[in-house]
Order: structure tokens, then sequence, then C-alpha cells
């Protein structure tokens, strides 16, 4: 005999489940993109620099998820290869001066590869946030890629 103190009747049947379409999944995972892809794998893959978030921003219609992703992906690549560019100027300038010329663009080389470091280490963050389903803005990039990439009418 149960226990009338006792709130769960071990007789009771259990509770019916609830109805189709009732259930609302926030998990990024669980929403349709245009590319047929789960939300977080086109993210993921649009963190890509350039490439990647331009192929993902023209694909993707739908999901503001990717098209934030996306978006951020083309101007942090911007920044990147605009980085690479001023990079290789100032080490030509800093080779061609005289005497000290080889110390210095080697400092610039080093100082250098340490900024691409910090890139890669952004973007694997950025990567593995996109795929977890976590919106992560990349300091600077995420405000102006917010603004950019709004969602489509």
């Amino acid at each position: 005999m149960p226990d009338p103190a006792d709130p769960i009747d071990p007789v009771a049947p259990p509770p019916p489940p609830p109805p189709p379409g009732a259930a609302v999944s926030t998990d990024a995972s669980a929403r349709p993109t245009s590319t047929g892809l789960p939300s977080n794998v086109a993210a993921a893959l649009a963190c890509f620099p350039l490439i990647g978030g331009i192929i993902f921003y023209i694909l993707e219609k739908h999901d503001g998820f990717v098209r934030f992703y996306a978006m951020q992906s083309i101007i942090f690549g911007a920044v990147w290869f605009l980085f690479n560019i001023l990079s290789s100027i100032m080490h030509a300038i800093l080779w061609a001066i005289p005497g000290i010329g080889h110390l210095l663009a080697g400092l610039w080389m080093l100082c250098s590869a340490l900024v691409h470091i910090a890139f890669l280490i952004v973007l694997i963050i950025a990567i593995v946030k996109a795929f977890s389903g976590v919106r992560w803005d990349i300091p600077w990039v995420g405000p102006i890629a917010r603004k950019q990439g709004r969602e489509p009418l």
C-alpha cells in the first residue's frame, strides 16, 4: 500500500509524452539551414577565414547564427590578410636599412610570428565555439560582424 505522504506513486502510470511539435529546441545543431548542414557544423565551417565565410554568407539565407560566423570570418580574414601584406612591406623596409637591417628584420619576423600565433588561437577558439553552438564575438571584429551580418528580410 503506497504511503499517502509519498508524492510519487509507484503504481501510477508515467505521464504521457508531449505532443509532437510542442518542444522547441534551442540547440544550434537542431536548427535547419539553407545548406542542409546542422547549424553548428555550418557555422564552424564558415569560420575558416575569407573563403569559408564568403561561401556560407552567400549560401546561407535563413540562419542568423551561421551568417554571423560567416561575416565575422570575412572581417577576421580580411584583417589577417592585411596584416600579412603590411608585415611583408615592413620586413622589406627594415631589411633595406644598412648595418642593422638584418637584426631589425629578424626582430620584426619574430613579432610577426607571435601575432600570427595569436590569430591562429583566436581562429581555433571561434571554430570550437561555433561547433559547440555558442555565439562568440571575436574582440573588435564581433560587434562589426553583428552590424553587417543582420538577418535577411
